[in-house]
């Protein structure tokens, strides 16, 4: 049986979370014997996500699940910065990297995949206003909506996930059975607003919410600070 775990800690994104776990868990119905979906943690009590009227609980702590197949991280704001430098969070990925087949993450989930090691010369990419902090963990950033490099999968921002993990399920499954995930979850994109000009993107606000979450998420965590770049003025 191959063990998908999606990773849990404090303050996460929850569509990092939901978004490839609702398109990679059809595999436990394509593939019953070969394939499972499950939620891993330091414990399975709720959690705050970065919603304060959503909470999420893990099925399965990190040890009941210490070698999984392939592991998934999601990515958030201040609470993934401080994720970066939780040494058991750290310490079940660094674990799991060593046999795991697969390694992905969504949005900043990939700077912790980064902390932990695993993305050293290996493309891949997370939300566009902290793509060149990935260079800190040896990664090669690649400004793309998701990179495949061997058996990292990382996706850029939140709903980026769905698109890597449609691609995951394809890898994993084949491209008929991810087809009919596609159309299950009637994934058809259409925003309101047509696709974004990247021209327009709103850099100014987001540089200053980029200092502001890495100055608060490394507050406790100086070695990590300095890899940042992040100054205390």
């Amino acid at each position: 049986m191959k063990t998908i775990a999606f990773v849990t800690y404090p303050g996460l994104t929850a569509l990092d979370l939901v978004g490839p776990l609702q398109v990679l868990d059809p595999l436990s119905a394509f593939r019953p014997d070969e394939y499972r979906t499950v939620v891993v943690g330091e414990h399975t009590d709720p959690m705050p996500s970065d919603n304060a009227a959503l909470r999420v609980a893990a099925s399965h702590t990190f040890e009941e699940v210490p070698d999984p197949f392939a592991v998934v991280v999601p990515g958030g704001m201040v609470s993934t910065i401080e994720a970066m430098s939780d040494e058991k969070l750290l310490a079940y990925l660094r674990r799991a990297g060593e046999t795991a087949e697969t390694l992905a993450s969504v949005c900043t989930g990939s700077l912790v995949l980064g902390a932990a090691g695993l993305l050293e010369d290996r493309e891949a990419t997370t939300h566009w206003a902290f793509l060149d902090l990935l260079e800190a963990f040896g990664a090669k950033p690649v400004a793309k909506r998701w990179v495949a490099d061997g058996r990292a999968f990382t996706a850029a921002g939140v709903a980026a996930g769905i698109d890597a993990a449609l691609h995951l399920v394809a890898t994993l499954a084949g491209e008929d059975v991810a087809r009919q995930v596609q159309f299950g979850i009637e994934y058809d994109p259409q925003p309101p607003f047509g696709p974004l000009n990247w021209e327009d993107a709103p850099r100014d606000m987001w540089q200053a919410w980029r200092a502001t979450t890495l100055k608060e998420g490394t507050a406790d965590a100086p070695e990590l600070a300095r890899r940042l770049g992040v100054t205390s003025a």
